[in-house]
């Protein structure tokens, strides 16, 4: 006989995933995909990332849900410095220029 869960069961972690940052490489440089929510934690994650590429970056932003004042600057300080944002929702469109 197995004892009961206290308080119910834990359906989702505290630590869940709040943003997927993947890098497919091309010949002609990089696509990083951007899923989920991209917030101020992922930030630095995102911009080592694009730093450490050679080559055109583009950020495809097709599947991202969100994101937060300092995801958008970050966005719009990498499109300045030359990556090209694919993907872009239209909620994000105002707030990218």
């Amino acid at each position: 006989m197995s004892s009961p869960v206290p308080n119910g069961a834990t359906l989702a972690s505290p630590l869940a995933v709040e943003c997927r940052i993947q890098v497919v490489h091309q010949d002609d440089g990089c696509t990083v995909l951007l899923a989920g929510r991209l917030n101020a934690a992922q930030v630095h994650d995102l911009r080592r990332i694009c730093d450490a590429e050679q080559g055109a970056i583009r950020i495809d932003l097709s599947d991202l849900l969100s994101a937060d004042a300092v995801g958008i600057d970050a966005l719009r300080r990498l499109r300045q410095t030359g990556a090209e944002l694919v993907g872009v929702a239209q909620y994000l469109h105002r707030s990218l220029t």
